[in-house]
């Protein structure tokens, strides 16, 4: 079955994670990815947990892209590179702003070898403003944007995630963002350039913080796993050692976890219903349900929850997660042969499509795997370059 983006073909010259992982979500769904690596390859192929020396992080990062060596910064390399851009349609990049138009490659020089481009360029800070050239990771995003300031206890440090967030948000804005642009080519016929700030998605996503203190002067305080919109709303540990997660966002379900618990008097407080006053007396709400779960194991916690209609979720690791009878039902994990691991499980494509559903075409290609394929049908002389270490 063809893919969504069928026909769409896509370079890949960014490094680490928001960037590429744009390019994997597009691939994903159809569109021909070609990964631009330096002959010394993506730092990600070092990154993390290796297996037998093969990166683990890259395996899933670089799924189903063609895996193609080229030194951008040599004239070779730049030549190259404005031959491929010919017939591509979308291009993303991460370098600092002003790299690509020292190399003779910013958009005014791409667009007139092809004037349907679409020039996606992912940073930290974006490419303008006092802060564009400084170096961007995900984790100043983190900081910048508000997000570590209200997370972590109310008596504890601002807390950072343990995992790229920011980078994360920011890959999805971006696939969004080159499928609003491709859309737009179809009406205009002709291409733009994408400007992705790594510290604006995740802003947006941490709700009304901005309007709140434009109009009220509130600033968001850290709470630890509470919320100041609804109570109970925490994490509890049961009997056998596990923990569970509860969130009572609707009145109906607060009603429901307070009778399963056996304190059905509360509901009849003055300030039950309503859940910023719940949230006011939070520490007796988390007491009874917290002494209720602490009597029981998980599994029967989880299972009264449900027969109440309550809602509650189990923590999970990794570990969990690969065994949970409801990933499996979504297909959630998907299992993709590899030459150089064998089997290997990751997490399968975001969504599923009825008629043109994506899916993983293979892991994570060795360092050049397709240099002499991809560029072979651009009259590129590889031996050549190879010599001269522009291509490994």
């Amino acid at each position: 079955m063809t893919g969504a983006l069928s026909g769409i073909r896509v370079l890949d010259t960014a490094t680490l994670f928001a960037g590429p992982l744009a390019a994997t979500l597009l691939g994903d769904f159809g569109a021909e990815v070609i990964k631009i690596e330096h002959p010394k390859g993506d730092p990600v192929r070092s990154h993390g947990a290796q297996r037998d020396g093969v990166g683990l992080w890259w395996k899933m990062l670089g799924r189903g892209k063609k895996a193609v060596t080229l030194y951008l910064g040599a004239p070779e390399g730049q030549e190259v590179f404005r031959k491929m851009v010919a017939d591509a349609d979308v291009v993303i990049e991460n370098f600092r702003p002003g790299t690509l138009e020292r190399w003779g490659l910013g958009y005014d020089e791409l667009r007139e070898i092809n004037p349907g481009l679409v020039l996606a360029r992912v940073t930290g800070f974006g490419q303008i403003g006092p802060y564009a050239k400084r170096p961007g990771f995900g984790t100043l995003a983190e900081a910048m944007s508000g997000f570590a300031a209200i997370t972590g206890e109310p008596d504890g440090p601002p807390t950072l995630p343990p995992f790229g967030l920011a980078d994360g948000i920011a890959a999805l804005t971006t696939a969004y963002a080159i499928m609003t642009a491709l859309r737009a080519r179809e009406q205009t016929g002709r291409g733009q350039v994408v400007d992705l700030a790594i510290i604006e998605p995740i802003l947006t996503l941490l709700g009304p913080q901005i309007i709140a203190y434009d109009q009220l002067g509130q600033l968001q305080e850290r709470t630890g796993n509470r919320s100041v919109n609804n109570a109970p709303r925490n994490t509890y540990r049961t009997r056998d050692g596990s923990w569970v997660a509860i969130s009572t966002s609707a009145q109906t379900i607060a009603e429901r976890v307070m009778r399963l618990v056996g304190r059905p008097e509360l509901i009849d407080e003055p300030w039950f219903a309503s859940g910023a006053e719940r949230a006011k007396h939070a520490d007796l709400l988390d007491e009874a349900v917290g002494s209720w779960i602490a009597q029981r194991d998980r599994d029967e916690v989880v299972k009264a929850f449900e027969e109440a209609e309550a809602a509650v979720a189990p923590i999970y690791t990794a570990a969990d997660v690969m065994s949970d009878p409801q990933f499996a039902a979504l297909g959630t994990i998907a299992t993709v042969d590899d030459d150089e691991l064998g089997p290997v499980k990751m997490q399968n494509v975001l969504f599923r499509l009825s008629e043109t559903p994506g899916r993983i075409t293979s892991a994570g290609a060795p360092l050049g795997a397709h240099t002499e394929e991809v560029l072979g049908r651009y009259g590129v002389d590889v031996a050549a370059l190879r010599e001269k270490g522009v291509v490994k």
